[in-house]
């Protein structure tokens, strides 16, 4: 962002701000480095790894937090469960890190954040796929002639059910052939052929 500033004993100039990210990625870096050094004295010790520092922790959540806003992830109901996961998975890579490969520790927890969510999205799709056929799978002309005391709570259930059934996207829904009989079979392969 560039202001330009006026001073009537000095001519005119010009002041650079630059904006500033959400995540420092030099200071980020130089925190994993020691990180980095403390799990490694401690595995050296046979001790156990010390925890992560509140920065890197701070690193994380802003890294999930921000890349949930991107219009790849934006309108999902389960967008917390996605940042939990990213959230999780750099908790879990936070001594993996190579310094002595790369400078970017950003780019590197990004990868493993959108990877997250990646993998949270397929395991949503394939549960609401597995919901929606056993919606399809029920009888519900069984469910509404049973006679119940509990008739209005009945009524309002299958009517919900009707309406997740309405909302099935029919092109991603698996319809099973029927079976073919062999009388039907011979009735189509031979039409000509008539039975007094």
């Amino acid at each position: 962002m560039k202001t330009k500033t006026t001073d009537p004993n000095e001519s005119s100039t010009e002041v650079i701000n630059k904006s500033s990210h959400y995540v420092d990625n030099k200071k980020f870096y130089q925190a994993l480095v020691e990180y980095k050094l403390l799990c490694d004295a401690a595995i050296a010790e046979g001790k156990e790894k010390p925890i992560i520092p509140n920065y890197i922790g701070e690193c994380f959540l802003k890294i999930a937090t921000h890349l949930s806003y991107k219009s790849n992830f934006i309108n999902y109901t389960f967008k917390d469960d996605m940042i939990s996961d990213g959230i999780e998975n750099c908790l879990t890579a936070a001594d993996k890190f190579d310094p002595t490969k790369s400078t970017n520790p950003f780019a590197y927890y990004t990868q493993i954040v959108y990877f997250a969510f990646i993998r949270r999205i397929q395991k949503e799709k394939k549960q609401q796929t597995t919901k929606y056929k056993m919606i399809e799978n029920m009888d519900l002309d069984q469910i509404i002639t049973q006679e119940h005391d509990q008739g209005e709570f009945n009524n309002q259930f299958l009517d919900y059910l009707k309406k997740q059934i309405d909302h099935i996207d029919v092109d991603k829904r698996v319809v099973p052939f029927p079976k073919k009989n062999k009388l039907a079979e011979e009735q189509v392969s031979n039409p000509l052929d008539l039975d007094d």
